[in-house]
């Protein structure tokens, strides 16, 4: 994949060290998201979860194929770290760094930008959600341009109908309904590949 991705990470903690959970967005050239996930990683500090949010993105990035990356965090330690304007004092830090760095290296071109933090909105309610939940998610109800969409906004939820087909647009996995769910429409949620990316209608 010879396209420049953009990374998108963001990691925080609720009492540093405390419940803690990860962001990670990734986007196409034009700006649409590939991939987004939200992990919830157990007890860490705010660094720490930051550094394990910007691993995850470029291993990610990685199982995309991607040659070349912009990796943007809303962290300046983080950022300054990796660009080495700042030194890594703390010894729990420095695995971490190791191996974002390794896994740098293995880019043909990647470099890496202070993202502040309101450029930085769906990587963190991404984080946010996996945190609230204490599990892995995928979705944070984004819109096709990538931005967050308010409730108001979203299309009314519809039933599925027997025989009724939806694709990834990411990797082609298919998949039929054999039997509609019973729940009300207005408690069905979109149909998550695998892979991560929301499944579409065929």
């Amino acid at each position: 994949m010879d396209e420049l991705l953009t990374l998108e990470f963001d990691g925080g903690s609720r009492g540093n060290p405390g419940p803690a959970g990860i962001g990670v967005v990734i986007r196409a050239q034009d700006g649409t998201p590939l991939l987004t996930l939200g992990q919830y990683i157990g007890n860490a500090t705010n660094n720490i979860a930051e550094y394990r949010a910007l691993i995850a993105a470029l291993e990610q990035a990685k199982k995309l194929g991607a040659r070349r990356v912009v990796i943007r965090g809303d962290s300046e330690l983080v950022v300054r770290q990796m660009t080495g304007a700042y030194r890594v004092r703390d010894e729990k830090l420095r695995p971490l760094y190791e191996q974002a760095q390794s896994l740098l290296r293995q880019f043909q071109e990647a470099r890496i930008e202070h993202n502040l933090r309101h450029g930085n909105r769906l990587a963190d309610k991404l984080a946010n959600l996996a945190m609230d939940r204490r599990a892995d998610v995928t979705d944070a109800d984004i819109g096709e341009s990538g931005r967050e969409v308010d409730a108001i906004d979203q299309p009314s939820p519809v039933a599925t109908k027997i025989g009724q087909r939806f694709g990834c647009p990411r990797c082609g996995c298919q998949i039929q309904v054999q039997r509609p769910s019973g729940i009300r429409p207005h408690q069905l949620r979109p149909f998550v590949c695998q892979c991560g990316m929301k499944m579409q209608p065929m």
